[in-house]
C-alpha cells in the first residue's frame, strides 16, 4: 500500500505537497464561498430591500445548485479527465464571482450565487476523485486530513476577513475577494495539475450506465454509511453557517469582526480535529477515528442544546461546545468523504458526486427550515446542533462500525 507521502501513478510527476496544495485550494473554494460573506448577511440584507429568508436564500441557492451540479461534474470527469472539468469549472466561477459583485437586487445576486455553486462543484467533486486517483483509502484519508487542515485554515481566516471588509469597506467587496480566490485557482490549475484519471470511461455521462452506477452506490451499505455521517456531520455545520451570523450578531450583540473572531475560533477547533484525525487513523483506523469523535460530537451539540433550554443565553455557553462539535467535524468529514469513495477506484467522480449531492441536499433543507425558524432567539442554533449531533453520533456507533472497512468493500465492488 502506497504511503501519504506519495502518489502512485498515472500522476507520479506531481508531488505529494503540490497535491496537498492543490487539494486545499479545490476544496477550501467551499468554505471561502460559504464563510467569507457571512459577517455581511444582515447588512446585505438591509441594503437590497430583503427579508431574512431571502438573504439565506444566497446561501441555500449556492448550496442546491452545487449539490445538483456534482450530479454532472462527477460523470464528466470520470468520461473527460479531471483536469478540462475543473478548468471549465473554475473560469465559470470566477466568472460568475465576478458578476455577483455588482449584483443590483436579491433576485440578481441570488441567481449569480446559484451559478457560483454548480461551479464549484467542479472544484469539490474532482478534488475529492483526485484523492481516490493517487491513493489507497487509508493513505488517502491521512492526505485528505492534511488537505481539510488546509481547507480549516481558510475556513479560519474567511469569516474573519468578511467580518474586517464589511465593517470597513462594503459586502461586495467580500464577494470581490471570491473572484479573485477564483482566478488564483484557475492559475494554479492550468500551470501544475497533471491528469490523475487512472483510465477515462466513456460510458460514464449515458443514462443508462450512469443510473445503473448511481444504483449500484446507493445499494452499497459501505457508502449509505459513510454518505449518512458525512450528511448529518455537513447539516450540523451548516446549522453553524447559516444561522450564526443572526444569533452571534443580532441576538447576542456581538461585532462583526468579533463574529469573524468566533468563527475564526471555531475553524481553529476544526484544524485540531484534522490533526486529531491524523493520529485515530494510525491507531484506530477509519471506523474507529469517527467512532471516538462520535463522542465529541454529541457532547458538543448536546451541551450547547442544554444549555440554552436552561435560559444561558451567552457567547461562551454557545460557542465552546461548538469547538467540540467542529473538532468531531475535522474527523467526520475527511474519514466520511475517503471512506464513500473508496470501493469506487473506477468511478470515484461518480461516487463522489452523488455522495456529495446528498450533503447538499441535507445542507439545502437545513437551509430553507432555518428561514422559517430563525426568530431572535438562540433556539434554532442550540437545538439544531444538538438533534443532528445525536445523528451524526448515531450512525457513527451503528452504520460505520457495521459496513464502514472500505478496504473490505473494494474486494465486493464491481464496476458498472
Amino acid at each position: 500500500m502506497p504511503s501519504s507521502a506519495s502518489p502512485r501513478a498515472p500522476a507520479a510527476t506531481m508531488s505529494a505537497p503540490v497535491v496537498v496544495w492543490m487539494l486545499t485550494l479545490l476544496l477550501g473554494i467551499q468554505p471561502i464561498t460559504t464563510d467569507l460573506y457571512l459577517p455581511g448577511l444582515p447588512t446585505l440584507a438591509e441594503d437590497l430591500g430583503a427579508s431574512v429568508g431571502a438573504a439565506q436564500l444566497t446561501l441555500s441557492a449556492l448550496i442546491i445548485c452545487f449539490g445538483l451540479a456534482q450530479l454532472v461534474c462527477g460523470p464528466l470527469a470520470d468520461r473527460f479527465g479531471r483536469r478540462p472539468v475543473l478548468l471549465g469549472g473554475m473560469a465559470l466561477y470566477t466568472v460568475a464571482s465576478l458578476f455577483s459583485v455588482f449584483a443590483p437586487s436579491i433576485e440578481w445576486l441570488i441567481g449569480w450565487r446559484a451559478l457560483q455553486g454548480a461551479a464549484m462543484a467542479a472544484a469539490v467533486t474532482c478534488g475529492r476523485s483526485i484523492v481516490r486517483d493517487l491513493f489507497e483509502p487509508h493513505d488517502g484519508a491521512r492526505v485528505m486530513s492534511r488537505a481539510l487542515g488546509g481547507l480549516g485554515v481558510i475556513a479560519m481566516l474567511s469569516p474573519l476577513l468578511g467580518g474586517i471588509l464589511v465593517q470597513w469597506t462594503h459586502w461586495r467587496i467580500a464577494l470581490l475577494v471570491l473572484a479573485l480566490f477564483g482566478a488564483a485557482t484557475l492559475a494554479f490549475i492550468a500551470w501544475r495539475f497533471e491528469e490523475t484519471v487512472p483510465r477515462r470511461n466513456p460510458r460514464a455521462t449515458r443514462l443508462g450506465p450512469l443510473l445503473r452506477s448511481w444504483g449500484e452506490l446507493a445499494r452499497h451499505p459501505g457508502f449509505r454509511a459513510w454518505t449518512a455521517l458525512m450528511s448529518f456531520s455537513y447539516g450540523g455545520l451548516f446549522v453553524i453557517l447559516a444561522a450564526s451570523s443572526f444569533v452571534y450578531i443580532d441576538v447576542l450583540g456581538s461585532s462583526r469582526i468579533g463574529y469573524g473572531v468566533i468563527m475564526a475560533s471555531n475553524s481553529l477547533a476544526y484544524i485540531a480535529g484534522t490533526l486529531l484525525c491524523r493520529r485515530l487513523l494510525t491507531r484506530h483506523g477509519l471506523r474507529g477515528a469517527v467512532k471516538r469523535a462520535g463522542v465529541l460530537t454529541l457532547s458538543g451539540g448536546v451541551t450547547a442544546a442544554v444549555l440554552s433550554l436552561a435560559g444561558v443565553h451567552t457567547v461562551w455557553a454557545i460557542l465552546v461546545p461548538q469547538w467540540a462539535f467542529a473538532m468531531g467535524h475535522g474527523i467526520h468529514q475527511p474519514c466520511g468523504q475517503v471512506g464513500a469513495v473508496g470501493p469506487f477506484p473506477e468511478k470515484a467522480g461518480t461516487a463522489a458526486s452523488l455522495s456529495g449531492f446528498m450533503m447538499m441536499v441535507m445542507a439545502f433543507a437545513v437551509g430553507l427550515w432555518l428561514g422559517r425558524q430563525l426568530n431572535g432567539t438562540v433556539y434554532p442554533l442550540t437545538l439544531g446542533l444538538g438533534a443532528f449531533s445525536i445523528g451524526i453520533a448515531t450512525v457513527a456507533w451503528t452504520l460505520v462500525q457495521r459496513h464502514g472497512e472500505p478496504t473490505l468493500a473494494a474486494t465486493r465492488a464491481q464496476p458498472a
